[in-house]
């Protein structure tokens, strides 16, 4: 076994275990974090789309802006969460216009600053919330293995050959399939007499977290750098180990919210609106 590949299996076991230990205590410990990957996310999308050189005034504005998400996201002040975020990404939308700078500095704290939000809310502090994290989980990391294998194996047309080249539409297919599969057990695991919605559902975030990925091969074609960063050994960055994950967990938060105000808000718990258990 090679040095690279034994540092990656270290560092993948590693990452699993805070991550899942993290997930199951969840309050604080989740939150902390939610945020911390929101943190390490801006600090990548801002390193690769190269704010620090080309803008740094207003990248001083996107990280205070990600501090005030974080914070209050850490507190557990939803409202204010998203309030800032909504506050922040204004802000500086309007700099980037009124000054003819880049767009991706807006984008930067919406990506990050919704991280945070859209992990946290997804979680809450439950059962509920630590299985409808575990199907996210479950849906998202079912899709990225077997879409790798299931491409390899079968080979055929490429789902985005300018942007991934590597990508096939049997590995996005045999990926989503999985995705699905891994979801919905997940879930009828612990709430047996779950609808079909729940695999109607984890098909959805499959197709998200596919989408996610791609969308940082885009970032990181635009801008020409192989990884978001090095900051995990063997792995790249945090960009590369949760662009998918992320996707998929702004779906869910998103899909909640109006599954909520199409049932006139009568379940509070976001898992059970997502779920509909």
């Amino acid at each position: 076994m090679s040095r690279e590949l034994r540092l990656r299996i270290i560092s993948g076991i590693v990452l699993a275990v805070v991550v899942l230990a993290a997930t199951w205590y969840g309050g604080f410990a989740f939150r902390l974090l939610a945020t911390l990957i929101a943190l390490l996310v801006y600090y990548e999308w801002s390193t690769m789309t190269r704010l620090q050189a080309n803008d740094p005034s207003g990248n001083a504005l996107g990280w205070l802006g990600i501090f005030v998400i974080s914070g209050a996201t850490l507190s557990q002040e939803s409202p204010y969460a998203v309030g800032a975020m909504g506050v922040f990404v204004l802000a500086t939308l309007l700099l980037s216009a009124f000054r003819g700078k880049s767009w991706w500095l807006p984008g930067g704290v919406l990506y990050a600053g919704l991280t945070a939000i859209a992990l946290s809310e997804i979680r809450d502090d439950d059962l509920l919330g630590l299985v409808t994290m575990l199907f996210v989980f479950a849906t998202v990391w079912a899709t990225d293995i077997l879409a790798y294998f299931v491409g390899r194996a079968i080979g055929g047309p490429k789902l985005a050959p300018r942007i991934s080249p590597g990508k096939t539409w049997s590995g996005a297919i045999g990926g989503g399939l999985a995705g699905v599969i891994a979801g919905t057990a997940i879930v009828w695991s612990f709430f047996p007499g779950a609808g079909l919605r729940v695999a109607a559902v984890a098909l959805f975030l499959s197709v998200c977290s596919q989408i996610g990925d791609l969308f940082e091969s885009f970032i990181k074609r635009r801008f020409g750098v192989k990884d978001s960063s090095h900051l995990i050994p063997g792995h790249g960055g945090v960009m590369d180990r949760v662009d998918g994950l992320v996707f998929a967990c702004f779906a869910a938060f998103l899909l909640a919210i109006v599954f909520s105000l199409a049932s006139d808000g009568e379940t509070a718990s976001l898992g059970g609106v997502l779920l509909g258990v």
